[in-house]
């Protein structure tokens, strides 16, 4: 197993560095409350024991299209029945249930503002960052969905004595041109997508889906904690995007219905395509549920992938990640195979 070092010095004599995160990124920083396992699976249902039922019903673990079915069937079912008003308040009083269990969930598995997070750790991070979002003008792209990525990328005050460590923030958000002093900025579309270098491939608790357009809550226009900004969104009908639920072809079948994921996603297919770049995939377990994305690298043609293992090589969850590795390599064609090295994901020292 390589260093991060060796990795970054083999790397050199590709044209660009790209970084796909996983889980771990996160879960270096805080494994208190960062770890793998969905929302539903840490949300606390106990005082409404119907609502799990709901989401059964639904196949379904994503709270938004449980809150909107609960609100929208409100509406229909007086129409249905004697005992239909009932039925719609008891409805509408889950669904507002259900919206203080996310943020909740959200809340409870988050650090709360940025200066819970000690500048030193910040400053190791854009450390790392500045290998794919410096000159070596690469892109990142994150399945994770926390905001601790978009927090680094905002932390550019560097500490005394340290030189700046410029990065590359372009994320395809802009000043919404009807209201640009607003306390958000929004997605600017397709065009401005393709010279983005930071992509959230499964959304993150930022975004804010308002219906007409996608919504990029700041953190310096703001300055408001997670909580509170996800509780004032959420109660004006805006829910954040993020897919982190269900299968591949759940999350899949959700990329492709959201302009702004599906752009994403195709800006991760197109650099995968590159036969002059490499790939490097941090903190990430190569699970069956992101084969949406993992086939995509799989069936690409850059020559050389580059993934982290944490911990003992030999262990069960590292093999896994090998043999899943090596299927990805097994996936070229001939005259496009992947070759693929290990790294020691504790040597990139993300946080310091």
């Amino acid at each position: 197993m390589w260093s991060f070092e060796d990795a970054i010095t083999d790397s050199t004599q590709f044209s660009k560095r790209h970084l796909l995160l996983g889980n771990g990124f996160s879960i270096a920083l805080r494994p208190d409350i960062f770890h793998y396992g969905s929302l539903f699976q840490r949300a606390d249902f106990s005082n409404h024991s119907q609502l799990p039922k709901v989401f059964d019903a639904l196949a379904t673990q994503d709270f938004e299209l449980a809150i909107r079915s609960l609100e929208a069937s409100a509406k229909i079912i007086p129409i249905y029945g004697i005992d239909g008003s009932a039925s719609s308040v008891a409805m509408l009083d889950d669904a507002k249930a259900l919206k203080d269990i996310l943020v909740e969930t959200i809340a409870a598995n988050h650090p709360d503002i940025p200066v819970d997070i000690p500048d030193a750790k910040f400053w190791a991070c854009r450390t790392f960052l500045h290998y794919f979002l410096g000159p070596n003008d690469g892109q990142v792209f994150t399945l994770n969905y926390d905001l601790l990525l978009y927090w680094t990328l905002m932390h550019e005050d560097a500490p005394l004595a340290t030189e700046p460590i410029h990065l590359t923030t372009n994320d395809g958000f802009g000043n919404d041109e009807t209201d640009p002093t607003a306390d958000y900025v929004v997605w600017q579309g397709e065009t401005g997508a393709h010279s983005a270098r930071v992509h959230f491939l499964h959304g993150a608790l930022h975004l804010f889906d308002a219906g007409d357009d996608l919504q990029k809550y700041t953190w310096i226009r703001t300055n408001a904690r997670l909580v509170d900004q996800a509780r004032s969104a959420i109660a004006g009908n805006k829910f954040p995007l993020f897919v982190a639920e269900g299968t591949s072809w759940q999350k899949k079948a959700k990329i492709r219905h959201n302009a702004y994921l599906y752009q994403g996603f195709k800006q991760l297919v197109a650099n995968a395509q590159q036969t002059k770049v490499c790939f490097f995939i941090h903190g990430h377990s190569l699970a069956e549920n992101d084969d949406h994305i993992l086939r995509r690298l799989g069936t690409g043609r850059f020559p050389k992938l580059y993934v982290s293992l944490f911990g003992d090589p030999s262990s069960d969850s590292n093999k896994h990640i090998i043999a899943r590795a090596q299927a990805l390599a097994e996936m070229r064609k001939p005259s496009y195979p992947l070759n693929v090295d290990f790294y020691d994901a504790a040597s990139a020292k993300v946080w310091g």
